[in-house]
């Protein structure tokens, strides 16, 4: 993180409570997280140019309140007023009902169904690629 904002790179999405930091929502460009092309998972489902969202922070006396969702949907807002025509998603989803903090960094997929996203492709039983196109 401190990379990124030293870089001068926007870092994504923030919400605040009482004037401090309480969740963060990291989207850029696909380009920005060339992990993505190496994983056989998440690989490129198409050539086309999408904006991805790959990872939250939830400080822990915020979570399970929806506050995902919210900053999913801020996403949205945030990549359609930069003229971003897809954003893509690389969620998880339990095998359970319910799955420790710790492995949900980059979302449940149920957050995404709830902010307008649809399964675009599944290459793994607990990992959907999920987009919302903005145009």
């Amino acid at each position: 993180m401190k990379k990124i904002i030293l870089s001068g790179e926007i870092p994504g999405i923030l919400a605040y409570a009482d004037n401090q930091p309480i969740a963060w929502c990291s989207v850029a460009p696909r380009d920005k997280f060339p992990s993505l092309d190496r994983s056989r998972v998440l690989k490129r489902v198409d050539d086309l140019p999408v904006w991805s969202i790959v990872c939250f922070y939830i400080a822990r006396d915020y979570r399970h309140k929806g506050l995902s969702v919210r900053l999913l949907k801020e996403a949205k807002k945030y990549c359609k007023a930069r003229n971003v025509e897809i954003l893509e998603g690389y969620p998880t989803e339990p095998r359970k009902d319910l799955m420790p903090d710790a492995f949900a960094w980059t979302g449940l997929s149920s957050a995404f169904k709830q902010a307008g996203f649809k399964e675009v492709a599944r290459r793994s039983a607990t990992r959907p690629i999920m987009r919302c196109r903005l145009k």
